[in-house]
């Protein structure tokens, strides 16, 4: 069934709605692109994600890699000797420092694979020298932050697409169609899942700066610190200060998906618990974690749940979506896989399996400069970034939190408050005026 959805915001009673009002800068260009014109990209990031950033972009028709950045410069070195040599003709530029990149005239659009508390300065940066973004999830590192990116691409006119490929995918499109239509009846609750196999990563202490790494720029939005490889370059992302455990690294395609599917904004309510129990190592986030949001207006609610090593999975999804109707319940598993049954006797109902290309839905729509083209846009990466957002902070408080999605603030709560931002480190500052 190919049946366009709806555009309809998803981010009801958001106070940033009116952010869409702002008037773009008659100083930036539209930048329309015809079918025959080049579009030149540079990928900020090229350790882990960024690799198919690079893949992603070069498949598509007159898009071509023009410069590679990553503030480790031997991980930049090998990405653009590797590049160059499936690329047979080509010759990527490199940059250690992303600011050189949004400085370059000829370069049109950016993505950004970096660690994530760099990926809203980023895309605000990249917006306000007038590039269009593909932002990795989560597209904020906190909430503060993904309002702040809003503001940005709305103020400079620009297209930012965020990383959860499974929007533009086919079958995960007709599945949502589905639950619209009401093949499940009335849909009250989505359970999302991120059952992923995570390992003691050890403690790897203190040492110098290895030659090779601009570690001022590594460390960018966060406060100075001693180098350790227990941030470079993966295991960042169980440190708060940098990334934001699993429900916020893999779990963002989930808390996206819950909302999508649901047809909500940000909940009243959430509550989350969890721990380490395993492992005594480095890592600062959980290990596990369950939490709860609740919409009571709605009279619906998110389960979401991460674990993390010997586990099963549900109705043979481990990472994926469950959404529980009236009449049944749907089963997403992965990116490109949806599953319904019915009734009592959970009978066999719509299924699906058909994949998509999000860097094509992102590149169209850089063609005719039409946000409404986007599968993805900027509002879905504040929104489902705040998702777990409010999860980790009710966990790391231990307490049930309410919350007001008008004003993105907590009730009356200032500690929970001052979490919804971070101390940033000068010069790398999210501005409270984009």
């Amino acid at each position: 069934m190919e049946k366009r959805l709806s555009r309809r915001e998803f981010v009801k009673g958001s106070a940033g709605i009116a952010t869409a009002a702002l008037a773009a800068p008659t100083f930036l260009p539209k930048s329309v692109f015809g079918a025959n014109d080049r579009i030149n990209a540079a990928v900020l990031g090229v350790h882990g994600r960024g690799k198919d950033h690079i893949n992603g972009l070069m498949k598509q028709d007159n898009v071509r890699v023009v410069t590679l950045c990553d503030p480790d410069n031997n991980v930049l070195q090998e990405r653009a000797e590797s590049f160059n040599k499936k690329y047979s003709g080509e010759n990527v530029k490199t940059e250690q420092d992303l600011r050189k990149v949004f400085d370059d005239k000829d370069i049109d659009v950016v993505t950004i694979a970096t660690t994530n508390h760099w990926h809203a300065l980023a895309t605000i940066w990249a917006c306000q020298a007038g590039k269009d973004v593909y932002v990795e999830k989560p597209g904020a590192h906190n909430i503060y932050e993904g309002r702040k990116m809003v503001e940005a691409a709305a103020k400079y006119d620009r297209i930012v697409q965020h990383g959860v490929q499974l929007r533009s995918s086919k079958a995960i499109r007709e599945a949502i169609q589905h639950l619209r239509d009401g093949v499940i009846g009335k849909v009250y609750m989505a359970r999302g899942l991120v059952f992923r196999w995570r390992d003691d990563i050890g403690d790897k202490g203190f040492e110098p700066i290895p030659d090779e790494l601009d570690w001022d720029l590594w460390l960018g939005p966060a406060q100075e610190r001693p180098f350790t490889r227990n941030l470079v370059h993966y295991n960042w992302h169980w440190h708060w200060d940098f990334g934001n455990g699993d429900v916020g690294n893999q779990g963002i395609h989930e808390t996206d998906l819950c909302m999508w599917g649901l047809d909500v904004g940000l909940p009243q309510k959430i509550t989350a618990m969890g721990g380490k129990f395993l492992w005594d190592d480095c890592k600062e986030t959980p290990e596990v974690l369950s939490s709860s949001y609740l919409y009571p207006e709605e009279g619906k609610m998110i389960q979401f749940e991460v674990r993390h090593w010997c586990t099963n999975s549900e109705d043979g999804a481990s990472v994926g979506n469950i959404f529980y109707g009236k009449d049944g319940y749907m089963v997403i598993k992965g990116y490109d896989t949806y599953e319904t049954y019915l009734g009592r006797k959970k009978e066999s109902g719509p299924k699906g399996r058909a994949g998509g290309d999000h860097y094509a839905n992102f590149i169209d729509a850089v063609r005719k400069h039409d946000k409404s083209v986007l599968n993805a846009p900027v509002e879905t990466a504040h929104m489902s970034s705040a998702l777990a957002h409010l999860g980790n902070i009710a966990y790391r408080l231990d307490r049930v939190l309410e919350f007001d999605p008008a004003s993105e603030r907590f009730v009356g709560d200032e500690e929970a408050d001052e979490m919804l931002s971070r101390d940033y480190r000068e010069p790398y500052v999210v501005p409270k005026r984009v």
